[in-house]
């Protein structure tokens, strides 16, 4: 009764056997559940230099601690494995309805080895595992796939599906895997592990309990939470035509100063992540024409095109994940759109139609509904893909690759017909499409030449759409993390938006006036805050919260509160965010020992402003990113030159006794 099922499931491919493991009690007060969990079972598991697409990888699925014990906005799954982008660590996490599936099934995760010979599904129900044959599945994208499962399995219990489409099958790096028919773990190219491994679906029916320690706490505290999330809305007045304005005047302002982040909450049920289509590009968060353009080059008469209330008025229902009070989602109905071919989707997230939209220059969002709705049911992350064919376009319009090279397209900034045909190859690996099926880095090798000029990553991976030239905190994030390229593991607003240092000890505290003056610079300050955000995102994705319940503020969605219900603990602030520390060092030490140098995730000169843009709202920034890096590492307590985890530190955590457990 701690929350926590106490059990992991490992699933041999190769053999079809399947083996059940009690986790220790310390394994969870030492690393949480989630993705400690999962970094805990990895490290031990996968040998050094074992091939990410080969058998000795191992894949995961894990659920949070938190989930099902009666806390909310706590329904985050990820999943888990060696990263075929990067060669080191691999995480993405997603919502949806699979986290308290995998619970309900007798499990905090299910682990996969090996091979299977032929296309499988893992089917677990309160009998137990079984394989299955996927040889129907195979080939058909991520939605038909699901559909016909549930048929199969669904009856009157609440079955959960994790699926990949033709990118996964087809082993493209920026593959990735989805739930409830269009929510995407669409980060580290676990969707090309999942389909090297010939696993089509994990299908969960059980129908077990979740106890918590102290049950009527966390009602306590989830009646609290909600009744604050009920009780913000915007005005009836606030439109989306309003958000640049709102944009400009923030940025005006200056400064980041601590905020209520309630504040954030309205917009959230509003309009979800797309409110951000049109507040982010006045003041340069949002990347323009592949990172080096700007409002500039499209401009109001272009951006409108993406203002939030249009999409909303296509939502048919607004989509709350598992246990959400705050639902982002909607399921909008598309099939003028695409001629009847789809009739609903899941909207667009704000990654997705800046992806599609201003990095490429394209004012069609008619075009962004089908290309988000073609790449969910193929399993292909937006993210990348978009960051992909900016590249593209950037390498032709330089004269790098010709109309021979792209099969005839012509590949021109906001040539919306050329953006969806090239989406459609990278999918199917047809063409110029394989050139580019598995990311910039390895396209940029492919085509060779000057293009890496053009290829913006960070250790590999393609950068989410926000702007470390405005946040530069974000920037060391996108840079230090184990997972690079992530603009979901912190920044200086979502620092400012937790207020955590009202809860923990070492966390800088901030002055009503902001900090505008030094946030270019690297400071003891910047690296405790891009620390503490390291270490408070590790405990949530131990716990299965979600980030927009994270910066509405610790004092208002009670985290640590909530983990102390569930499982008795009573820890303090101060040694949770302990165990953060100790979940980043590991997977840390992940990367160090499959030969990564740290530094080589430092993200591209472009987006670090080097040479600064010399117009337009980031006109003359720079972020000293090596130096912000190093400082973030020294207060990690790694090598600051290098990024290694220190021998000390090591030993302070624990290390060589917990993971050498029976």
């Amino acid at each position: 009764m701690k929350g926590y099922i106490g059990k992991a499931l490992f699933v041999d491919l190769s053999t079809g056997e399947f083996r059940d493991e009690v986790v220790p009690d310390e394994v969870y007060e030492s690393f949480l559940s989630g993705v400690g969990l999962g970094a805990y079972y990895l490290y031990r598991n996968i040998p050094q230099g074992a091939d990410p697409l080969g058998e000795d990888n191992m894949l995961g699925f894990v659920s949070g601690l938190l989930t099902g014990t009666g806390s909310v906005v706590t329904g985050r799954w990820l999943a888990v494995g060696k990263s075929p982008i990067t060669g080191g660590w691999g995480d993405s996490n997603c919502g949806g309805n699979l986290s308290p599936a995998i619970k309900r099934s007798g499990y905090d995760g299910i682990f996969f080895r090996g091979i299977s010979r032929n296309p499988v599904y893992l089917y677990v129900d309160d009998n137990g595992p079984r394989l299955m044959d996927a040889g129907f599945l195979w080939g058909k994208d991520t939605v038909e796939s699901e559909e016909l499962l549930l048929e199969i399995h669904g009856g009157s219990r609440k079955v959960a599906v994790a699926v990949i489409g033709q990118a996964g099958e087809k082993r493209s790096l920026i593959a990735g895997i989805s739930n409830d028919k269009g929510r995407m773990a669409g980060r580290s190219g676990l969707g090309a592990v999942m389909g090297s491994k010939k696993l089509k679906a994990v299908v969960l029916a059980g129908t077990g309990k979740i106890e918590p320690h102290n049950r009527e706490e966390i009602l306590k505290i989830t009646k609290e939470y909600s009744d604050k999330v009920k009780n913000v809305k915007l005005p009836g007045m606030v439109k989306g035509s309003m958000l640049p304005m709102a944009s400009r005047l923030m940025e005006k302002a200056g400064g980041l100063m601590p905020q209520d982040g309630m504040m954030s909450i309205p917009m959230m049920k509003k309009w979800g992540t797309i409110f951000s289509n049109t507040f982010g590009l006045p003041s340069g968060d949002a990347p323009v024409k592949n990172w080096g353009g700007s409002i500039l080059d499209y401009h109001f008469s272009s951006y409108r095109n993406m203002n939030p209330d249009r999409i909303i008025e296509r939502e048919e229902r607004k989509y709350h994940c598992y246990s959400c009070v705050i639902g982002c989602g909607g399921v909008c109905n598309i099939s003028d759109v695409t001629g009847g071919k789809f009739e609903t989707s899941h909207k667009p997230e704000y990654e997705t139609v800046n992806s599609f939209g201003a990095l490429l220059l394209n004012e069609s969002l008619d075009s962004i509904y089908y290309i988000n709705e073609i790449m969910n049911r193929a399993g292909m992350d937006t993210i990348s893909a978009g960051n992909t064919i900016g590249f593209a376009i950037e390498c032709y319009e330089n004269g790098t690759i010709t109309r021979d090279d792209t099969d005839g397209l012509e590949l021109t900034w906001g040539n919306t017909g050329a953006i969806i045909a090239l989406a459609e190859k990278m999918i199917n690996r047809e063409g110029f499409g394989d050139v580019l099926a598995d990311g910039v880095k390895p396209a940029a090798e492919r085509i060779g030449k000057n293009s890496y000029m053009y290829a913006i990553d960070a250790g590999g991976q393609e950068p989410g759409m926000h702007d470390p030239r405005l946040d530069p905190i974000l920037g060391i994030h996108f840079s230090a993390d184990p997972t690079p390229g992530r603009h979901t593991v912190g920044a200086g607003l979502y620092y400012n938006y937790m207020r955590l240092w009202d809860f923990v000890s070492w966390a800088p505290k901030i002055s009503s006036r902001g900090s505008k003056g030094n946030k270019y610079e690297a400071t003891d300050e910047t690296a405790l805050k891009s620390v503490a955000n390291s270490c408070i995102k590790q405990i949530l994705d131990g716990s299965g919260g979600c980030l927009f319940a994270l910066i509405s503020g610790v004092g208002n969605w009670r985290l640590f509160d909530y983990l102390n219900a569930a499982t008795g603990w009573e820890k303090t602030p101060d040694e949770y965010m302990e165990i953060g520390k100790r979940m980043q060092t590991l997977r840390q030490m992940f990367n160090v020992r499959e030969g990564i140098d740290p530094m080589s995730f430092r993200m591209h000169k472009r987006i670090a402003g080097d040479p600064p843009m010399r117009e337009g709202p980031l006109k003359g920034r720079t972020v000293p990113i090596e130096d912000m890096m190093k400082d973030h590492w020294k207060y990690f307590g790694w090598d600051g030159e290098t990024g290694k985890p220190l021998g000390e530190t090591m030993q302070a955590l624990d290390f060589a006794r917990l993971l050498n457990m029976e």
